[in-house]
């Protein structure tokens, strides 16, 4: 991998710049319970400085919903907010697809039942099947393995499998394809894209080559760049707005 150093100050020179991160695992730490994942102390308030930079836009890009997302981190800057990977784009999704989501959840709600420890979680495009509070390992990985050869087999799904978690989406809509999107709205010349699970893949590799792509943690990757671990994300933030500083 390159020099993150001098990528950095090569991204800093560059307008409109579009800096944009997953949420879970990059700027809050993986928790057992969800909603108890806050921002990492000092993030915040780097993510509002970079904010504030003229030419500037920060955005958060999650597999949670929007509305989760915003309550969960508390964050309430100016940022543009992609959620459902995607497929909610600044606001939630319209409802026809509900019933969709919601003859999924009907079907995924016995399996999960069924294993101790299983938590089914109920999303605006989707449901997402957590096993990491599962003590039974053998136990959780026959679940995932289930939905996925049951409900999730249904080719109008999409599956999204991470760390301890598969979700299905009844979009076809991913990372990938929203940070495009935002690219090409914001006319953005240049793009910072931080992740660090299995659907960040599609971010990383949709602004190959020339977006500056870091995983966060170990694994393989697309990404050009990588950071250990939570600290060395902020340490990133905190050197990109050192950087952006008139």
């Amino acid at each position: 991998m390159t020099d993150l150093g001098g990528a950095l100050a090569d991204l800093a020179r560059q307008r409109p710049l579009l800096v944009a991160s997953d949420y879970d695992g990059v700027l809050a730490r993986l928790r057992d319970d969800p909603g108890s994942a806050v921002p990492e102390p000092g993030v915040a308030d780097l993510l509002t400085r970079l904010a504030a930079v003229e030419g500037v836009t920060v955005a958060l890009v999650s597999g949670r919903g929007v509305a989760d997302l915003q309550a969960t981190s508390g964050l309430t800057g100016p940022f543009r907010w992609v959620g459902s990977h995607g497929a909610e784009f600044d606001g939630p999704l319209s409802g026809d697809l509900a019933v969709r989501r919601d003859e999924l959840v009907a079907a995924l709600a016995p399996l999960v039942a069924a294993v101790p420890g299983a938590r089914l979680e109920v999303k605006p495009a989707g449901a997402a099947v957590h096993v990491r509070t599962v003590t039974d390992r053998d136990a959780a990985a026959r679940l995932l393995a289930d939905a996925a050869a049951g409900p999730g087999a249904d080719p109008s799904l999409t599956a999204k499998p991470g760390k301890d978690v598969l979700e299905l989406a009844v979009t076809d809509a991913d990372k990938g394809s929203a940070l495009l999107r935002l690219r090409d709205e914001l006319g953005a010349t240049g793009v910072l894209y931080l992740g660090d699970d299995v659907t960040d893949e599609d971010g990383f590799t949709a602004i190959a080559p020339d977006g500056l792509s870091v995983k966060v943690g170990d694994g393989d990757t697309a990404a050009r760049h990588r950071v250990p671990d939570l600290d060395g994300v902020r340490d990133l933030l905190a050197r990109l707005a050192e950087l952006l500083a008139p």
